[in-house]
């Protein structure tokens, strides 16, 4: 009763749009019916007199004009390329068994198998429809297509529409089941019955026609006179779409109701379980990337093995998480990533394309822009982005006429040292009091400076130290602007001189990436070339971070250096924290409190005692990059 019922709803709101397209046809084609009828009507008598020559003559001009403004729109709705998600295809020759599932799983629902297969690096996944012309040359290139009930679909001008992509996020092979990925992949395959019918299918395609169309006349590089004519087209596209838009909605809304009743018969049970693992797998993902990827992104390399990672990530958090100590018994399970012919090379497709539409990285490798794998990630990334950060530092305190001496008089040392970078930041003076410590703010204003700073609990994790541990504990937040500045005068300039040199180097490097990525865009696949490379990244992970963070990570990075230097320490890697230092073979989790006390109060006793009982000595010569 219920896919009867959304069925029915979804073929009401398609007839809806279909008959918005229908009214706008009729309004287009109104002044050409008048114009027909004075035309024949004054060549047969009827319609004669003074003045009738006139308004024959005026309405023939404005119904020429609005029929070549109807074309104009109708040709520019016709041939806008609707947006298509970035995707790594997967031919059904690289992932026969995950073919043949989901075949067998359409065959189940009684609806058409998709098309084809693609991944995304994200933990979702959902039906897209790419039949647009624009879509249709790389098709062949992209993947295979599916067959259906045993027999192939046959050629890509088949008359007959072709099924929609089904794409399947990454990380739900590596950490799902065979079985949780069959479950949440029902009601999403039970989508292409409703898709199928031509008023849904027709309605789709209006609409996605009107939404590529104001893309399309709403870009910026174009001459005057075309982004004039593109403009009353666009204007005429935004009507369209608005009137559409209710409509749209809850046909959509109808398709899946449809579908999610038509999944019910089909590993209900297990569905449920398998839906605690989606959004274990979203935490999981997110934690990987913005704690893990994000520091490699950075220095120019791109981890090429992120949905084994996400695993990695998840089991140790079972491990860590009594809530999740039932996680780990499903590993020995199959894996949904056994039903790829060659995991790694997917694996390592969907990490490049992950990197792009994160961070804004290359389509190719190059000196600048390499793999890496996670043994060599210490190596490769948090050694060589503590020892550039520190270089940073000790640059900028040259720029500001720092000493290298600690004492006048003393000779020079032959390196770098952290006695000079917290000798400078110790503070002469009491901190310069701020506003929120001499008047608090209201709870509102407290929670939305909160937001703005990136001071809650849902911050990205920019604010992890390079320790692995969170920078902003309850120890230092009160010591601090409301606008991320320290709250000391030196660490101030400090920050704000980092924070420049920073951005003119970050500057440099998009400057020299900006055109080989425009040339290779096409290197990654067939779906790469069907999106803006200037638009990366499509997703950023997190806001630019304030001028405390990158104090708080320099300095932790000095830190880090010298404790590797003196005393023995090696740089790690935390699964769920991201760079770690490790000090006897345990990883050191209460730097960043004593880090914060430096530079925010200009209090080196924390620190010096931290550094005193690990045996690091600060006077010594760090070695940078």
């Amino acid at each position: 009763m219920g896919v009867e019922l959304g069925a029915h709803t979804a073929r009401s709101r398609a007839l809806a749009v279909l008959r918005i397209r229908s009214r706008a046809l009729a309004v287009a084609l109104l002044p050409a019916a008048v114009a027909v009828v004075l035309l024949v009507g004054g060549s047969t008598g009827h319609i004669d007199g003074p003045g009738w020559g006139v308004v024959r003559a005026v309405v023939t001009g404005v119904a020429v004009f609005v029929l070549l403004c109807a074309v104009g729109v109708a040709l520019l709705v016709a041939r806008s390329r609707p947006a298509m998600s970035p995707t790594v295809p997967v031919a059904e020759e690289s992932a026969p068994d995950l073919y043949r599932m989901v075949r067998d799983l359409a065959e189940r629902l009684e609806v058409p198998a998709p098309s084809a297969i693609a991944l995304t690096p994200d933990c979702d996944s959902w039906l897209e429809d790419r039949t647009h012309p624009a879509h249709g040359p790389p098709r062949p290139e992209s993947a295979d297509e599916m067959e259906g009930g045993g027999r192939g679909l046959t050629s890509a001008h088949r008359r007959t529409p072709a099924a929609p992509v089904l794409v399947i996020g990454s990380p739900f092979l590596w950490w799902m089941r065979v079985g949780e990925l069959r479950a949440v992949l029902a009601p999403v395959v039970a989508g292409t019955g409703p898709s199928a019918h031509p008023d849904i299918a027709a309605a789709r395609r209006f609409v996605r026609g009107l939404d590529a169309a104001v893309a399309v006349a709403s870009a910026p590089t174009r001459g005057p006179l075309t982004r004039m004519v593109l403009g009353v087209a666009g204007w005429v596209a935004r009507i369209l779409l608005r009137g559409c838009r209710v409509h749209a909605a809850e046909m959509e809304r109808g398709v899946a109701t449809a579908a999610a009743e038509r999944a019910q018969t089909v590993d209900y049970g297990l569905r449920i379980v398998a839906q605690e693992q989606v959004g274990l797998a979203y935490a999981g993902w997110d934690r990987l990337l913005t704690r893990v990827a994000l520091p490699a992104w950075r220095m120019g390399r791109w981890p090429s093995r992120l949905d084994a990672g996400v695993v990695a990530a998840l089991t140790e958090l079972s491990r860590r998480d009594r809530l999740a100590e039932g996680f780990t018994s499903r590993l020995g399970e199959r894996p949904a990533c056994d039903l790829l012919e060659e995991p790694g090379a997917i694996d390592e497709a969907t990490s490049l394309l992950a990197a792009r539409l994160f961070h804004g990285g290359p389509a190719e490798t190059g000196p600048d822009w390499a793999p890496v794998d996670w043994a060599e990630y210490p190596d490769e990334v948090v050694d060589r982005k503590w020892r550039t950060d520190a270089a940073r530092l000790h640059r900028v305190l040259d720029g500001l006429g720092v000493s290298r001496t600690a004492e006048p008089g003393t000779s020079e040392p032959g390196g770098p040292t952290l006695d000079r970078v917290m000798d400078h930041l110790t503070a002469r003076t009491p901190p310069r009091p701020t506003e929120a410590d001499t008047f608090p703010p209201p709870e509102a204003e407290r929670n939305a400076t909160e937001v703005a700073t990136g001071s809650t609990e849902a911050t990205p994790p920019a604010e992890v130290t390079e320790s692995g541990t969170t920078a902003y504990e309850a120890e230092g937040r009160h010591d601090s602007d409301e606008d991320g500045v320290p709250a000391t005068e030196r660490s101030a300039e400090l920050a704000a001189v980092l924070s420049a040199a920073l951005a003119r180097e970050e500057a440099a490097v998009t400057a020299e990436a900006a055109a080989p990525s425009t040339s290779s865009a096409g290197q990654g696949g067939p779906d790469l070339a069907l999106w803006d490379d200037g638009a990366l990244p499509l997703f950023p992970l997190q806001p630019p971070r304030t001028g405390r963070e990158l104090l708080g990570d320099h300095v932790t990075a000095m830190v880090c250096c010298a404790a590797m230097d003196t005393a023995g320490a090696l740089p790690g890697l935390d699964w769920l924290d991201g760079p770690s230092l490790l000090v006897n073979g345990e990883r050191s989790a209460d730097l960043g409190p004593r880090v914060l006390s430096l530079i925010e109060e200009g209090d080196p006793a924390p620190l010096r005692a931290w550094l005193q009982a690990l045996g690091v000595r600060a006077e010594k010569p760090v070695r940078l990059v």
